[in-house]
């Protein structure tokens, strides 16, 4: 599927780690299986996860006030979703991009998961289904 999202950029959302933090911390790489997400499924009860941010619309920084009050926002909706969150943050290894602050939400769709990203201004959404296995889903 062609993408308006420059092949620099998919690159480093691929390389990126996504790091939940809590009582469970793990860190999510795509396409690669997650058994710590899988008993975090089990534990939870849901079939599926989404990584998400509100952060650095279309990967155009914002200054990290600007960033907070997208986070709030994007809370405050999946609050009223019902679902619970797990703080976490999307981390590039070496380019040098701030760690952006992420939502690991267990139980949203992949249809409310691509929503809220497009809503958020982002190129991508990362969701994990039964198989517990992160995948990028490109918005754009």
């Amino acid at each position: 599927m062609a993408s308006a999202i420059d092949a620099a950029t998919l690159q480093a959302y691929r390389e990126t780690r996504y790091r939940v933090l809590g009582e469970v911390p793990m860190t999510l790489r795509i396409d690669a299986p997650s058994t710590r997400l899988a008993a975090l499924h089990s534990a939870l009860g849901v079939a599926c996860s989404a990584f998400i941010t509100a952060a650095n619309p279309f990967s155009q920084r914002c200054d990290d006030s600007a960033n907070a009050t997208r986070q709030q926002a994007l809370a405050q909706d999946l609050a009223r979703l019902g679902l619970g969150t797990i703080g976490g943050a999307g981390e590039h290894p070496s380019n040098g991009w701030p760690a952006e602050p992420s939502y690991l939400v267990p139980g949203l769709s992949l249809e409310d998961a691509r929503a809220l990203g497009e809503k958020y201004g982002q190129n991508a959404v990362v969701w994990c289904g039964a198989d517990a296995v992160p995948r990028l889903v490109l918005l754009r």
